[in-house]
Parts: C-alpha cells; sequence; structure tokens
C-alpha cells in the first residue's frame, strides 16, 4: 500500500503492536523524519516518547551515498561494499569522527538540559519512517541494546527484505507494514512526505513526554 502520510503510518504500527500497551514502552524516534511517528505510536501506547540519534557514514566522494552508520557511543555499523567504494581506515575515522560531532550538536539541541530517556529493562520501541538497507536502524538498535532493555522492537511504515532479514537479527521483534521487493526510495511509498526540520523536532521533544 501507498501510505497518505507518516501519520497514517504511525497509527497503523501502534495498531500492530497494541499488546504492548500495558508495558509502557519506550518509543525512540530517527531523526528527523521518524520524530512525529514516535510521538504518534508513544501516545497510542502509554509510552514514553524520545528520539535515539544515529546518522549516516557517507561514501568517499559521494556524500550521498550511506556506507554505514555511527551511534553516538561511536559504534559504527558498515556495509559489506564499504571498502569497495574507497572507505579505507583512515578515512572511516575521519567520517566517524565528524558524524559523531553531528551527534553531539543534534543531542545538544534536541534535548537540552536532560540526558536521554534509560532504557533498561523497558520494552523499547525505536522507528523509523523507512530502511533500505537496514544500516541506520541496525546502528540505533545495537546502541539501545547495548543499554539492557527488555524487549527490543523494530518499527517502520516499510522496509526492503533484505533489511527485514538484517534487522531480525538484532531485534527481539519486527514490525514493518509493508516489505516490497522493489523497494526503491523510502519517498516513493507515501502520498505526503515533506522534510522534517530540527525545528520541528525540538518542539515535539519540548512537548512533553506522552506517558511520563
Amino acid at each position: 500500500m501507498i501510505f497518505e502520510s507518516r501519520d497514517q503510518a504511525a497509527h497503523l504500527i501502534a495498531a500492530r503492536l497494541r499488546a504492548h500497551a500495558t508495558q509502557h514502552p519506550l518509543v525512540l524516534g530517527i531523526p528527523r523524519g521518524a520524530v512525529p511517528m514516535a510521538r504518534i505510536i508513544a501516545c497510542e501506547l502509554g509510552g514514553e516518547f524520545d528520539v535515539v540519534l544515529v546518522h549516516k557514514l557517507r561514501a568517499p566522494h559521494r556524500p550521498e551515498l550511506a556506507i554505514g552508520a555511527v551511534d553516538e557511543s561511536g559504534n559504527a555499523e558498515l556495509e559489506p561494499h564499504a571498502r569497495a567504494l574507497g572507505a579505507d581506515d583512515r578515512y572511516l575515522e575521519t567520517e566517524r569522527a565528524l558524524q559523531l560531532d553531528t551527534l553531539r550538536a543534534r543531542r545538544a539541541a534536541y534535548t537540552p538540559g536532560r540526558a536521554a530517556i534509560d532504557p533498561r529493562g523497558r520494552t523499547v520501541i525505536v522507528v523509523d519512517d523507512g530502511v533500505a538497507t537496514g544500516a541506520t536502524m541496525a546502528a540505533a538498535l545495537r546502541a539501545v541494546r547495548a543499554l539492557g532493555p527488555a524487549r527490543l522492537i523494530a518499527a517502520a511504515a516499510v522496509a526492503s527484505p533484505e533489511a527485514v532479514e538484517r534487522l531480525a537479527r538484532v531485534a527481539d521483534e519486527v514490525c514493518c507494514l509493508e516489505t516490497p521487493e522493489d523497494f526503491e526510495a523510502v519517498s516513493t511509498w507515501f502520498e505526503d512526505f515533506p522534510q522534517i526540520s530540527d525545528a520541528e523536532v525540538v518542539e515535539l521533544l519540548g512537548g512533553g513526554r506522552p506517558g511520563a
């Protein structure tokens, strides 16, 4: 199906995950597009809402192409083709450091004055609007897993079949509404797919945590 909007997809994901509503789940959106979705899901499931910060690692000379992702702790999830595209150890270290600076700036802007909500011992749902290769979502899941959640769920509106298989090796449960063979771009699966700004993310996070 083609989704009307991220909001519609979020409501559908929440319906799929209704069994977790009694667990006061922590719902973590991957900025920026999934943050409004995470807030809706948290509201519907009576949980808390926050962000998990990861950033793609860019291919040498082709910044639009992702060769992996890095989390706030500096741990990197690399694609198998990263080395073939010229990403040697020196390049990867420089790119990792650069994207870590970006993540630190985002954390300071998004949640000033407080730390990220602790996922330890909780049911945690990590949300993205769409998942192409799975590198970014996998990096987010591994970052959360290291903090000791009781159950870790990956949720997305649409993902490639290969990405779903990849996420199933990291998460305890994968909730994906559509897994088309002809995935192409995430935006092609939404009628309305506006860019989400940092200012909108800050506003959403500053509006209180649902169920807190």
